[in-house]
C-alpha cells in the first residue's frame, strides 16, 4: 500500500496546529516542569521527523 505525499500546504497546517497546541500547553499550564518539556520535545519528534522524511524524499 503506497503512502500519499504530503503537500506544502498540508505540512504548513500540521506545523501551525502543533505550534498552537504547544502555545496552549505552555500558556495554560500552572508551572513548566521537566515533564512538560519532555512532552513538547517528544511531540516535536513525532511531528517533524515524518515531515522531514517526506520533504527529503520529494527532492
Amino acid at each position: 500500500m503506497a503512502r500519499r505525499k504530503i503537500t506544502n500546504s498540508q505540512s504548513a497546517c500540521i506545523i501551525l496546529l502543533w505550534c498552537v497546541l504547544c502555545y496552549m500547553l505552555l500558556a495554560y499550564s500552572e508551572e513548566i516542569t521537566f515533564y512538560t518539556l519532555f512532552i513538547l520535545i517528544a511531540s516535536a519528534i513525532i511531528v517533524f521527523v515524518p515531515l522531514y522524511k517526506n520533504i527529503k524524499n520529494r527532492l
